[in-house]
């Protein structure tokens, strides 16, 4: 008889913890690029909007129209992660805040700002009491 495959040992709880805290900053990190990058736009928009609304020209070509069909679906789906997630890690008090921030600021914003302190509170999960 063969001996039954073994599954590989779990990570030690600090090499997960500084393995999270590297993922939170990177999430950290693409937040504050999403804003950054998204507000930078804006404020080129808003400063000569050529003649368009903001919507406007979100739909103002068969591309422009594909990408903002893309960014409303995913920032939908991310919204409803954020709740969810956001309730399971005892956040509903402040996380639905962070739906109408994706929508006047941006989703590439705050759906990286949630990752990033969702993995923060997952590593503060990780670690040994003490």
């Amino acid at each position: 008889m063969s001996e039954p495959a073994m599954s590989p040992a779990p990570a030690p709880a600090p090499a997960l913890a500084r393995g999270r805290l590297v993922l939170a900053v990177a999430w950290l990190v693409l937040s504050l690029a999403g804003l950054i990058g998204t507000w930078a736009f804006n404020i080129a928009f808003m400063a000569d909007p050529q003649g368009l609304g903001y919507l406007e020209g979100w739909f103002a070509n068969p591309a422009s129209s594909s990408a903002a069909v893309d960014i409303i679906v995913v920032a939908i789906a991310a919204c409803l992660f954020m709740l969810v997630e956001g309730t399971r890690l005892g956040w509903a008090r402040w996380v639905w805040i962070l739906v109408p921030l994706s929508f006047a600021i941006a989703i590439a914003f705050t759906f990286p700002l949630f990752l990033g302190l969702r993995e923060l509170a997952l590593r503060r999960r990780a670690l040994p009491a003490g």
